[in-house]
């Protein structure tokens, strides 16, 4: 039973870990982490990410421009991208290392106490994965709510707002960290090792080996 339970929470984090990582590589990289919709000219929506910024035009599709300097960035913009940057290396690394760990896997299944190892330590890394991608996203949505709502800013001037890159980050980032806490909570179900089982005679088997240490020429 606790092999059983042992196995479904490793299958259960590692799917919930791979599709939090899929998220944060998306919301890293497309231009969805702001909306701009201008009421002067309601055939065009802006958008804007971590890399470049897009217009998206009804008739002219979508165009796009890189950012020119990363120092030209803002300070939530810049740490953004690193802090991305590191969820989705953290992410991959803690699966890799996870994968090595997991039952279902032939190596090293003579080492189950490394294996285990292997695990908690992958989980550590599923962790800061999910942090990292939780944080920038959060600090983004913050920041873009306060400019919303301040009041120095006139009525007339247009206002940013969430993208869906957010909420892919939130879904990526919560993944990441389930999938992680599942695969750390799985050490604690120690499989029995069938190998290394001792095996207590009967006390029968044990007369019947003490006949046979008196007369070792008896053959059956």
């Amino acid at each position: 039973m606790e092999l059983s339970k042992r196995t479904y929470m490793q299958f259960g984090g590692t799917l919930l870990s791979f599709a939090g990582w899929v998220l944060s590589c998306v919301t890293t990289f497309v231009p969805l982490w702001k909306n701009l919709n201008l009421d002067l000219n309601e055939l065009e929506n802006w958008t804007m990410g971590l890399w470049q910024t897009c217009v998206v035009q009804e008739e002219g599709g979508m165009q796009c421009k890189d950012f020119d300097s990363f120092l030209a960035l803002s300070a939530e913009l810049r740490i953004s991208r690193i802090l991305m940057c590191l969820s989705i290396g953290s992410g991959i690394l803690g699966l890799s290392i996870c994968s090595l760990g997991l039952d279902c896997v032939n190596i090293g299944e003579r080492r189950q106490e490394s294996k285990n190892r292997l695990l908690l330590l992958g989980a550590i890394l599923l962790w800061t994965a999910g942090l990292s991608a939780l944080a920038p996203v959060s600090w983004v949505a913050y920041d873009t709510v306060q400019e919303f709502w301040d009041e120095t800013i006139p009525d007339i001037v247009p206002r940013w707002e969430f993208g869906e890159a957010l909420f892919m980050g939130w879904f990526g980032g919560f993944f990441l960290l389930v999938g992680g806490t599942l695969l750390a909570s799985s050490y604690c179900f120690i499989p029995s090792d069938p190998k290394n089982a001792s095996y207590t005679p009967s006390k029968y088997h044990k007369q019947y080996l003490s006949v046979d240490s008196k007369y070792p020429d008896l053959t059956v």
